[in-house]
């Protein structure tokens, strides 16, 4: 018998706040049993923080799975995904690569850097709401993720 999964905790790096909205909305799916905890920030530099615990986020959860936008003021997203995967206390945590770019070049580019998966915004409204479930679902129910003794 498993014990039951508690909620994930992810970390949702996203500069816009139109989309931080409906991301925050397409995971408040109804029916879930529980629904992920959740942290937003807007920049490359606040996201590197959170995951260092330092600033005005000392108190920070550990995230299990990191929805990175590659567009970011201050440190975009390459920078912090080549950060996360080069650093022994983080780089066992999930990065999906969330990004209006369909560029090849951005897909391979952050593949090299190690992004567990790379999504393009989809520009409707109901397929981007899809997208993000679906993110949810999979990392959520079907995969089994890292577990770590010091998370918050």
């Amino acid at each position: 018998m498993t014990s039951p999964r508690r909620p994930a905790a992810i970390l949702i790096v996203e500069d816009d706040p139109g989309d931080q909205m409906l991301i925050r909305e397409a995971f408040a799916e109804p029916g879930l049993d529980s629904p992920p905890r959740l942290a937003v920030v807007g920049d490359g530099e606040e996201a590197l923080d959170f995951l260092h615990r330092r600033g005005s986020h000392t108190a920070a959860f550990r995230p299990d799975l990191v929805l990175l936008d590659l567009n970011l003021p201050k440190y975009d997203g390459r920078t912090v995904l080549g950060q996360i995967k080069n650093d022994a206390d983080l780089c066992s945590i999930p990065v999906v690569v969330f990004t209006t770019s369909a560029n090849a070049d951005d897909v391979t580019g952050t593949y090299r850097l190690h992004a567990n998966a790379y999504v393009t915004k989809p520009v409707d409204f109901d397929d981007f709401t899809t997208a993000v479930r679906q993110i949810n679902r999979f990392f959520t129910r079907t995969a089994r993720l890292p577990r770590h003794p010091a998370t918050v």
